[in-house]
């Protein structure tokens, strides 16, 4: 019998699920059992999870679940080098040259364990099943406005917290638009056309500012990229990957521009194909920019766990999409998860040469 066991996010400010209870029932309606870890912060209340058949269990006893039970969480666990001998479903974030990903394959290696990684759970044509870029773009989009309000009245862009819903979001950051007392911003949005675009632009029409919209076509020639410098904000929606181009190298930092902020919804900071490479590590909801410059100011938001500010919405959406994914769990070896798990291996076996 499959065994899907859902643990309690590690990670501070991460409220988000992948599952929701009616998910859960679905999947124990199909055979399966469904052990949900206690959290406190989880946007759906643990007791949903009982009423809809889910055995509870305690918070961050995942290490300690038995061996057959598959480990499933969204954000990275701690950071602290012991071995991983169960299954694990998760973003790993370790197949893009990330440093960090290294010492997690290790673990695996270590442990005897598997990781199917979320970013990598795609259907025969490639795409991704299920993500959350929608809401990571219309979320660091909201920051970054957030980040140029601010630099109008002569600061940082203060922390950030989780909104309750969408509607909330919208009312607070149209008002602190509306106190700077200037005319909407400029922004341009690199990657446009993707899930990560479309939830940028459509946060940006929100609030009355009409996006340059760039996706492929405008980015094939591989740069320089000089349009960006002309508007308020540039939002990089396009993950590293090889092949990406640079859309601001160090030395664009002091060219004239009007540019003040960089919403780096992509936030891949620690790989070698970083196109935003003006900035070394993720900024956080305590400190949501990093400022790279000075005269003028030139500010970076690059928080890696962007959905989480709008959780409730967020893990609806997602827990949607990978739904019909986890009711295929009874057979890792096909499909989904069959192709996740050859990239994993592919990966142990090529990074340890």
């Amino acid at each position: 019998m499959t065994h899907l066991w859902l643990r309690a996010e590690q990670r501070e400010n991460e409220d988000r699920t992948g599952l929701t209870p009616e998910g859960a029932a679905a999947l124990i309606a199909k055979g399966m059992t469904v052990s949900v870890e206690d959290s406190p912060d989880r946007i759906i209340p643990t007791r949903a999870y009982a009423d809809a058949g889910c055995a509870i269990v305690a918070q961050n006893s995942w290490p300690d679940a038995p061996d057959d039970a598959i480990i499933f969480g969204l954000k990275e666990l701690p950071d602290d080098g012991t071995p991983l001998p169960h299954r694990h479903i998760m973003f790993g974030h370790a197949f893009k040259g990330q440093h960090s990903g290294q010492r997690l394959l290790e673990r695996f290696r270590a442990g005897g364990g598997t990781l199917y990684d979320l970013e990598y759970l795609t259907d025969e044509s490639g795409r991704r099943v299920a993500a959350f870029g929608y809401w990571a773009g219309y979320a660091g989009a909201a920051v970054s406005l957030m980040a140029w309000a601010a630099q109008g009245q002569g600061r940082v862009c203060p922390a950030v917290a989780a909104y309750p819903d969408r509607d909330t979001l919208l009312r607070d950051l149209a008002a602190t638009l509306d106190a700077t007392g200037r005319d909407r911003p400029t922004a341009i949005v690199i990657g446009a056309l993707g899930r990560v675009g479309t939830g940028a632009a459509d946060l940006c029409d929100a609030m009355g500012v009409t996006p340059t919209r760039w996706d492929m076509e405008e980015t094939a020639q591989g740069g320089p990229f000089p349009q960006i410098l002309t508007h308020d904000i540039f939002l990089n929606c396009i993950f590293a990957r090889p092949g990406t181009p640079v859309f601001m190298p160090q030395e664009a930092l002091a060219q004239p521009r009007r540019l003040s902020v960089i919403g780096d919804v992509a936030c891949d900071p620690d790989s070698d194909y970083n196109p935003v490479p003006v900035y070394d590590a993720a900024t956080t909801w305590a400190a949501p920019v990093t400022r790279v410059h000075d005269t003028p100011p030139l500010d970076v938001m690059a928080i890696d766990n962007l959905p989480s500010l709008l959780p409730l919405e967020s893990s609806l959406d997602y827990a949607g999409q990978l739904l019909p994914s986890l009711q295929a769990l009874d057979n890792l070896d096909a499909g989904v998860w069959g192709r996740a798990g050859a990239i994993f291996r592919d990966h142990a076996r090529k990074d340890r040469t």
